[in-house]
């Protein structure tokens, strides 16, 4: 372990230095993995909402970082479970789909901050380690009002199934413009 890693372990609060880190995307889970274990945390990682749900039945970790969006069900069900087992565990909820409502639901099931993907380890590692009286730094690089537009654009296309008539229905939003749109690169 770098000398860096050693400080960042030693701040780590408490005594146990469990981690257990729910995502569906395997390279990002793999590397945040590797990120954390190096910041001195004992990582177990899972890929799906079971997977999450049974480690957590047999030891609810210390800490957690869970993907809202997993193939088989919604991340907030693995904190709830882990809040349920654990009263004093920091979880907090990632997504690359923010939004106010999510974010409030989050925090009332027990998360302790809600970060928008791609968000890097050391965002993750200040995230859990964060004191409950310190307020979160504002973002370096926000989002663009563009990049929010397309990002919600995006989300609603996949929940209709990539459906171009339903997601331009549901937006109150031409066809044609939605076709231009979807045609396009992401905005920075």
């Amino acid at each position: 372990m770098t000398e860096a890693a050693t400080d960042q372990a030693d701040t780590i609060p408490g005594e146990e230095r469990s981690l257990l880190i729910v995502d569906d995307d395997h390279p990002f889970l793999v590397r945040l993995a590797r990120a954390m274990e190096g910041r001195g945390f004992a990582v177990e990682t899972a890929e799906t909402v079971a997977d999450a749900l049974a480690k957590v039945k047999i030891a609810a970790p210390a800490f957690a970082v869970v993907d809202m969006r997993l193939g088989d069900g919604n991340g907030l069900d693995v904190v709830s479970a882990i809040r349920e087992k654990r009263e004093d565990a920091r979880a907090i909820i990632l997504t690359g789909y923010g939004n106010i409502a999510t974010a409030v639901t989050a925090v009332k099931l027990g998360a302790v901050d809600y970060l928008s993907k791609p968000a890097d380890a050391d965002d993750i590692y200040a995230a859990l380690t964060r004191q409950p009286d310190e307020k979160a730094e504002p973002p370096e690089n926000p989002m663009s009002a563009d990049r929010v537009r397309w990002e919600h654009i995006q989300r609603v296309y996949e929940m209709c199934d990539r459906n171009v008539s339903e997601t331009a229905r549901r937006l109150n939003m031409h066809r044609r413009t939605l076709q231009r749109i979807l045609a396009k690169r992401a905005p920075r």
